[in-house]
């Protein structure tokens, strides 16, 4: 796994976060956890519930696969963040050409676009099913409250309510195990890796790793990791400027930044783990289900919800349903962020969780105009099947050069100073990136076939 070297944050006067203070494991939790289990965003869900259904117990290992590739990706941009104190598109704006920064941006924003969409879609599809309410209504009604709360909810209390809409991910968990599956074959499923090259296994492997390993959450983590050094530096200069604390030593600097290290590090490991377990699990209630009753077209997790309640029983279905919203809530404000950090950092405009929209007006912009376009598309006569596992593959398409670029950054001094790759990293993160562009290149080969 990755390298243990510490990992903090370059200039005077850093100090502890409360995030990063030694509290408990829980508190230690933010920027990870949260991208992690962002990354089970309805589009994510359906197409494990696309996987399970069709294939069984046979996609099972993907889970096992993506772990270590996807923790590796994601410990690389947490460093970025971490030890420049910028996003991804600053660092590109600050040290790379240009038409290199905004390749990266264009493609981020196409599949976030579609990917916006597939989620709003597949939100109001589940509300439907939880209220019988036609679910047209619910897709603007969702982009609204999103959009209200990024903007007008402090960073801070947004961190609160992403980790508390985290919990709702383990009601797909309670499902599987309602589900009543083989846990024979879930095993041979799970450690007996079976492979086809046929063009819908490949598209599903594809649209796994893509949903998995998805570019805007390279950018949504550096940036957060950027915002968490910055709260740090402003706890640190209030505690400063507190009379009760003047006569206070200074903590060494090294025992800082292991400390540090070592808290980003347990994050992005357990919100990398979170996001594959929840996979796993998913995968499997499809698998115990829908497969095995022969269902094996289902293409929206909506779809599969419904389906469940005569094979899993109400329980199964309702929780599999209240997932379905609930990390909808998370993943596209982590969409729609992820693409306004990157735009605004590429633009050299202000931009924060922290500011407000008439401190960072194009900031709010971006995400007003993504939240608009992904609710137009729900409302074009675009198929909410093909939106939801298409955003899917061309994540998995796009994530490959992006990963490429990533691990360049992360071995340039001018960026990571001392604190560039090791060996480790590296080659997991090139790993990753070869995985990834072979299953893509095999499913274009089969496609032009």
């Amino acid at each position: 796994m990755p390298d243990e070297r510490p990992v903090a944050p370059s200039g005077e006067g850093a100090t502890h976060h409360p995030r990063r203070r030694a509290g408990g494991f829980g508190r230690s939790l933010g920027p990870g956890l949260i991208t992690g289990a962002a990354d089970d965003d309805p589009s994510g869900i359906s197409t494990y519930s696309q996987a399970g259904a069709a294939f069984g117990y046979a996609s099972l290992w993907i889970a096992l696969v993506s772990y270590p590739l996807m923790a590796a990706v994601q410990l690389m941009c947490a460093r970025v963040g971490l030890v420049a104190r910028r996003g991804l598109a600053s660092v590109l704006r600050q040290h790379y050409p240009r038409p290199l920064l905004w390749a990266a941006c264009a493609l981020l924003l196409g599949a976030n676009t579609l990917n916006i969409a597939a989620d709003l879609a597949g939100m109001a599809a589940g509300a439907r099913l939880l209220t019988g309410l036609p679910a047209s209504p619910f897709v603007p009604a969702f982009a609204v409250a999103i959009v209200v709360l990024l903007a007008y909810v402090s960073y801070a209390r947004v961190v609160r309510v992403f980790k508390w809409l985290t919990t709702v991910l383990f009601a797909y968990v309670l499902a599987a195990f309602l589900s009543h599956p083989d846990w024979g074959a879930v095993l041979r499923g799970t450690v007996l890796p079976r492979i086809s090259l046929s063009r819908d296994y490949l598209l599903i492997i594809v649209a796994l790793l893509g949903t998995t390993i998805s570019p805007y959450l390279f950018f949504w983590q550096a940036s957060q990791e950027a915002e968490e050094v910055a709260a740090r530096e402003r706890a640190a200069a209030v505690r400063r400027a507190s009379p009760e604390c003047a006569d206070e030593p200074v903590e060494p600097r090294p025992v800082h930044e292991r400390r540090v290290q070592r808290a980003v590090r347990a994050d992005v490991l357990f919100g990398m783990l979170v996001s594959n377990v929840i996979m796993y699990f998913v995968i499997l209630t499809a698998a115990a289900t829908l497969h095995a009753a022969g269902l094996t077209d289902v293409q929206t997790a909506a779809e599969a919800a419904a389906a469940l309640r005569p094979l899993a029983g109400r329980g199964a279905a309702l929780l599999f349903t209240l997932g379905i919203v609930g990390t909808g809530m998370l993943g596209v404000p982590v969409l729609a962020g992820s693409g306004a950090y990157a735009v605004a950092e590429a633009a050299a405009w202000r931009g924060s969780m922290d500011d407000t929209p008439n401190t960072a007006p194009h900031f709010y912009g971006i995400i007003a105009a993504s939240m608009a376009v992904g609710t137009a598309l729900t409302f074009a006569h675009v198929s909410p099947i093909r939106l939801l596992f298409w955003s899917a593959v061309v994540n998995g398409l796009c994530a490959p050069p992006l990963i490429v670029l990533v691990l360049v950054v992360c071995n340039d001094r001018r960026v990571m100073g001392a604190h560039v790759n090791g060996r480790a990293l590296n080659a997991i993160g090139g790993v990753a990136a070869a995985v990834m562009a072979a299953a893509g290149l095999a499913l274009l080969v089969t496609i032009a076939r």
